[in-house]
């Protein structure tokens, strides 16, 4: 069951009786879940991105969903935290929002410009160098 925040201002939470420094509401929000702990902090965009370079356009729930079944619902990720990520990258520059009309409704799917991709490469090795250092340090006769 996810725990409360005890508190919340603007760049700091306080949960479970440690102050977690947060770059934005987003961050706070994955705190909720424990298995959406420290780890996972900050990785919010980095997820989304890697899952539209794979899939091409998704939809917000969608991506939910497409998370939840990868980690066996190890990992879930709120729309109060996805959408304001998808927003952010949009303003950016990062994606691209395309509106369709599904079953009488309107669905705004989401996919990398150009700017996206490539920030996208930059990204997961940035990931992978920051595991392969992790890996070094916790477990070194594991290391890559």
């Amino acid at each position: 069951m996810a725990q409360p925040i005890e508190f919340f201002i603007p760049n700091f939470v306080m949960y479970k009786n440690l102050m977690y420094i947060c770059d934005s509401k987003i961050d706070f929000l994955i705190l909720q879940n424990m298995k959406n702990s420290q780890l996972y902090k900050g990785s919010l965009n980095t997820i989304i991105m890697k899952l539209l370079e794979e899939n091409g356009k998704m939809y917000g729930y969608e991506i939910t969903q497409k998370v939840k079944a990868l980690t066996q619902g190890e990992l879930t990720i709120t729309e109060g935290a996805l959408y304001p990520a998808l927003h952010k990258l949009e303003a950016e520059g990062l994606l691209d929002v395309e509106i369709e009309r599904v079953d009488n409704r309107l669905r705004k799917y989401y996919k990398l410009t150009e700017k996206g991709t490539t920030e996208t490469v930059n990204r997961l090795a940035e990931l992978e160098d920051f595991i392969r250092n992790m890996q070094s340090l916790v477990n070194p006769k594991l290391a890559i």
